[in-house]
């Protein structure tokens, strides 16, 4: 595979910061639920949900579900570190995250494997789908090989073109259903055993997945330096990959 395309349909956003400041609802520590945040007063358009469309909480639908949806591709091709992560959508927002949002990632070849592009399309459909060359699942993974493509979500799968691969029979599953997340961290704490999604997995995932906002953020193409966590000649970018704690709750 050379191309993946990934999109959802989810799209949330806020809006400018509340002027009005409501009192805070008895059983809620404010403080403790702001954390190293910067201090803002409380208002009900960041609680119990809307948080994740805030820069200052959340990563928007990117961070909320980006990586659910990429987690498919980053496993099946192998992927680590990008290359280079280049976003572009409305213009940005100081305050608020974006509804809509295309973010390209490239990425070298891993062994046997060719250079490949993740390109993740928030808010819309891959152009494949909207000129009907492929199914528009919502949301819907998208791989691009030499000779067809592979349509597929967590629950259907599809060849394409179709025609050329009718009558097709896939090869029997081969890898085992997971124990449930909290077997696997059961049975991690007590022999030792990795989870499906150990750290060192979702850890480089996440990573990936969020330099699309630091792209967006700065507003134009990144490379990334995987071993220094920087992007390279963009010192702009350090306020995106690492905060400013709030005092009080440095580490």
């Amino acid at each position: 595979m050379r191309e993946v395309d990934v999109w959802t349909m989810a799209a949330e956003g806020g809006g400018d910061r509340p002027k009005d400041t409501p009192p805070v609802p008895p059983g809620l520590d404010w403080d403790l639920w702001l954390g190293p945040a910067p201090e803002r007063p409380y208002h009900p358009c960041y609680l119990p949900r809307q948080w994740h469309f805030w820069w200052d909480f959340g990563g928007g639908v990117l961070g909320n579900v980006g990586c659910h949806f990429m987690d498919l591709a980053f496993w099946a091709l192998k992927l680590r570190h990008p290359t280079t992560i280049e976003a572009h959508g409305p213009p940005v927002h100081p305050e608020t995250t974006p509804k809509t949002m295309t973010i390209r990632y490239e990425f070298a070849a891993r062994g046997n494997l060719p250079p490949v592009t993740l390109t993740w399309y928030q808010g819309r459909r891959s152009p494949r789908a909207e000129r009907g060359e492929a199914p528009a699942w919502e949301p819907g993974f998208l791989f691009v090989g030499d000779q067809g493509m592979l349509l597929v979500n967590y629950g259907q799968r599809k060849l394409l073109p179709e025609a050329k691969f009718a009558g097709f029979k896939p090869p029997a599953p081969t890898i085992p259903d997971s124990t449930g997340h909290h077997a696997e961290w059961v049975a991690a704490c007590k022999t030792g055993s990795p989870t499906g999604c150990n750290f060192d997995y979702s850890g480089a995932l996440t990573e990936m997945v969020l330099l699309g906002n630091v792209a967006y953020r700065v507003g134009k193409a990144i490379a990334w330096d995987p071993a220094a966590l920087k992007a390279k000649d963009c010192p702009e970018a350090d306020a995106f990959i690492r905060r400013e704690y709030r005092k009080g709750w440095t580490l």
